[in-house]
């Protein structure tokens, strides 16, 4: 049983973070949201990792998998792209979920038509913003682009459809010709919100906080985030543009997506809660869980280290932090981990042997396979030879073969 203790925003039962957060200095200037979404885009983004299928049944497996994780807004994919992904789109509208479903469209009525027609009631409506990929890459001209879009939220709004604008490449426009390009279409046609797109992700934290404060100054409508990790900015980008007043962030499971890949929503969630005391709502412990499932379903593999959700994230094989952790043990576990693994579904710590182990780490390895010990000199012995094992083998050493090295030299356990 964990002692309770008194709760501090940086320091609570679950985690441990730095005081600094929450500064008064440190927080000035910060516009926050009443409340932050999540938006996921792992049956769409997230499905555009090449390599990456995912069949209509294993859709609506992750979507119920969301859900019952508290996602509010799923974006269950592009119906207009395939048949099988009109169906998957159909599919999950129809399934009762508590979570908004969203369809994606490109600016187009029959894109529209096709989203409203499987019964999504909100569609994300995408179409170029930098004119040198409308231009280059579409063959338009911005006049088409603009009354092309105009036209197409119009539509979407007299079918009852709640209305996000996602502007590609937003990042790489320049900000005046941006900012009246989205100013003309949301009095034109139609927006109920608009994303804040950095499609290539190549925008910087600290212009993020321009970016977001800039857009909510112009357009008065709220702000969502759509940040790539190109540069491994997106967890950073989306958490200053909440600061600026973001309320709903895109992000996928384990961040899979495009190139490399979209916001992770479990490493975002977590920093908001416990660096910015912004609860989402979302049940944290659910999201190691969460994300097996989907890397299963994809054939995804991701480093054993990753944030949150990685496989080694607890395993501790360094002589020091694993004497730190046998000091302080189960109850102030928070002084050697920044938050307990039960909070995001995590198994407990587990001590590993090898060559970077140190006198702690083998007693703690006697007391898991059972063999007493008398002396720290027993310890030292079985210490160099695991180091000598480990660095032989390069790997770390099982339970077996470490109770072997050990029996070689603790009396009465010998053969």
């Amino acid at each position: 049983m964990v002692a309770q203790r008194p709760v501090e925003p940086w320091h609570t039962d679950q985690w441990f973070t730095s005081p600094w957060n929450f500064l008064p200095e440190a927080t000035a200037g910060f516009a926050l949201p009443a409340q932050v979404k999540i938006h996921d885009i792992t049956l769409r983004d997230g499905e555009q990792q090449a390599g990456v299928v995912l069949t209509t049944d294993e859709k609506v497996r992750i979507a119920e998998a969301l859900a019952d994780a508290g996602v509010h807004r799923i974006e269950a994919g592009l119906p207009a792209v395939s048949p099988a992904d009109e169906d998957a789109v159909r599919r999950i509208a129809g399934l009762g979920l508590p979570s908004e479903i969203y369809g994606f469209c490109r600016c187009m009525k029959s894109d529209v038509r096709v989203a409203a027609d499987c019964g999504v009631k909100a569609v994300v409506m995408e179409v170029p913003a930098s004119h040198h990929l409308i231009e280059k890459a579409y063959g338009w001209t911005r006049e088409r682009a603009l009354d092309t879009t105009i036209e197409a939220t119009a539509y979407a709004h007299e079918l009852g459809l709640k209305v996000t604008f996602f502007p590609i490449d937003a990042t790489r426009s320049p900000m005046v010709e941006l900012m009246d390009d989205l100013s003309r279409i949301a009095r034109e046609g139609h927006a109920d919100a608009i994303v804040l797109v950095d499609t290539n992700g190549v925008i910087a934290p600290h212009a993020v906080s321009f970016f977001a404060r800039h857009t909510r100054e112009r357009l008065g409508l709220p702000l969502e985030t759509h940040f790539h990790q190109d540069f491994g900015m997106g967890v950073a980008n989306t958490v200053i543009a909440v600061t600026q007043g973001a309320e709903a962030i895109h992000t996928t499971v384990a961040g899979i997506g495009e190139r490399a890949g979209n916001t992770p929503m479990e490493e975002t969630v977590l920093a908001l809660l416990t660096m910015y005391g912004i609860d989402l709502g979302i049940k944290t412990e659910k999201f190691y869980e969460l994300s097996r499932l989907v890397l299963g379903l994809t054939g995804i593999r991701q480093t054993p280290n990753r944030p949150v959700i990685g496989d080694t994230l607890f395993h501790v094989e360094s002589g020091i932090p694993v004497a730190w952790y046998r000091r302080t043990g189960e109850e102030d576990m928070l002084e050697v981990f920044p938050f307990r693994p039960g909070l995001v579904g995590q198994p407990d710590p587990r001590i590993l042997l090898g060559k970077g182990s140190g006198m702690d780490s083998i007693a703690f390895g006697l007391e898991r396979v059972g063999l007493p010990w008398s002396d720290t000199e027993e310890l030292r012995v079985i210490l160099a030879d695991v180091k000598a094992a480990s660095l032989a083998k390069k790997r770390m050493l099982s339970d077996d073969e470490f109770s072997a090295i050990a029996r070689r030299t603790l009396p009465g356990t010998k053969g």
